[in-house]
């Protein structure tokens, strides 16, 4: 017979300590992060998890980049969709050059957030180095490019 323990609850990450001291206090981070509508489903649903990852953070602090990956893994999607094959990269550039995004979007997502998907593509996302309020930045830019990108002509 297999060892049926139960999973223990889960414990407050000491290295969230400064950007929260409870959890309640997630709320006051993420409360940006409102997903638009007249996204796709596919789109809310990724962004949905990419909220929560970051809400989660407050338990496992990695979350905080897998959540800023995820947001950058819809965008890619969007993009491809706009742009057709093509790099991550060369997608965002032309973004920015047809005014999709700002030049300061276009550092916060090619910058530091297509590096971290990179990482997390490739397995090789293994330590926590992004502050929260760098992966809250990088999931509220992706939220905002994913409504320009799905908005109605």
């Amino acid at each position: 017979m297999s060892d049926m323990r139960e999973l223990p609850w889960p414990v407050p990450d000491v290295r969230f300590r400064h950007w929260a001291g409870q959890f309640s206090d997630m709320h006051d981070l993420v409360r940006e992060l409102v997903i638009p509508p007249g996204l796709p489903q596919a789109a809310e649903s990724v962004m949905t998890t990419a909220c929560e990852l970051i809400r989660m953070s407050y338990y496992r602090f990695e979350f905080l980049m897998v959540g800023a990956a995820t947001s950058i893994i819809a965008i890619e999607t969007a993009l491809t969709d706009r742009y057709g094959k093509g790099s991550l990269a060369s997608h965002l550039k032309k973004a920015r050059e047809d005014g999709l995004l700002t030049d300061e979007q276009y550092g916060l997502l090619d910058g530091f957030g297509r590096p971290i998907r990179n990482k997390f593509a490739h397995g090789d996302l293994t330590h926590a180095a992004l502050t929260p309020p760098l992966a809250v930045g990088i999931v509220r830019t992706s939220l905002t490019t994913l409504a320009e990108l799905h908005a109605r002509p």
